[in-house]
Order: structure tokens, then C-alpha cells, then sequence
């Protein structure tokens, strides 16, 4: 195996690890900041107010990107896989 294709494997993996992460966070960061003005807005200081909504809309994310993120993590998978004759030197 060589420096470059360690390098290439673990940049991919990085891509692959931040695009699933950013699909379950970025809505839910959103959701918290609307909630957050919300709370500024109207003065509520109810620290479990937000947690509700964070957790609908990651449930929700989830459901309609679920199958998206299991095929790229699939596709990852597969590419690893299919890599190994060639990193035994095959």
C-alpha cells in the first residue's frame, strides 16, 4: 500500500463522515437558532423547550435522508472492499 492511496482512503473517509454528520446537524442547528430567537423574542427561559423540536426534526431527517445515507455509506463500504486486491498488491 502506498502513502497516497492511505492518504486518498482517508480523505474520503473524512468526506464521507462529514457529509453524514452535516445532514443530521445542520437542520437541527437551524431548528435550535429559530428556537433560540423564539425564546428571545418572547422572553421564555424553559431550558427543554428547544429539545422537542431538535428531536422531531432530526427523527424527520432521518426518515427522508435515511436511505440516502445508508447507500453512501454502502457505496464507501463496497469501494473499501473491492480496493483490498489491490492494497495486498494483487
Amino acid at each position: 500500500m502506498t502513502p497516497e492511496f492511505a492518504l486518498t482512503v482517508g480523505h474520503h473517509a473524512l468526506e464521507v463522515a462529514t457529509t453524514l454528520m452535516m445532514i443530521m446537524l445542520l437542520p437541527a442547528l437551524a431548528v435550535g437558532l429559530l428556537v433560540s430567537i423564539f425564546q428571545a423574542a418572547t422572553q421564555i427561559n424553559e431550558q427543554t423547550l428547544s429539545f422537542i423540536p431538535k428531536l422531531l426534526i432530526t427523527m424527520l431527517v432521518l426518515s427522508v435522508g435515511g436511505s440516502f445515507m445508508l447507500r453512501l455509506l454502502t457505496d464507501f463500504t463496497i469501494q473499501i472492499f473491492e480496493s483490498i486486491p489491490n492494497v495486498i498488491g494483487g
